[in-house]
């Protein structure tokens, strides 16, 4: 699923395109813990958070995972989004809770990355 189709599905707002314009996203994780995502992320996975620190975008660079969706419509720092810039990682955000925009995303067709 395209980054602009996911943001269309689940109300979100693309705050940068990153390099999953230009791919298609097929799974998803959610957690708020980066050591579980560094363990269960897949390779160009979308990662839905609430964690709205630099440490994501981090932990994502590190996991190759193509996108992240900060729910609940937390306000991100001005680094994260130069970092996300800088690391060329999409950064979307949707005033939705996680467990709402996880269900829509599989009723969309995304799997969870264990799914893989």
């Amino acid at each position: 699923m395209k980054l602009k189709d996911i943001a269309g599905l689940i109300d979100g707002e693309i705050i940068v395109k990153g390099k999953a314009d230009s791919i298609d996203i097929v799974s998803v994780c959610s957690s708020d813990l980066m050591s579980d995502v560094l363990r269960f992320a897949a390779k160009g996975a979308l990662l839905v958070t609430a964690l709205n620190q630099t440490q994501v975008i981090r932990t994502a660079e590190i996991a190759d995972i193509a996108a992240v969706l900060m729910v609940l419509g937390k306000k991100m720092e001005k680094d994260m989004i130069e970092l996300a810039k800088e690391k060329n990682i999409a950064l979307m955000v949707t005033h939705l809770p996680a467990f709402t925009v996880c269900g829509m995303l599989y009723v969309g067709g995304l799997r969870s990355c264990l799914e893989e």
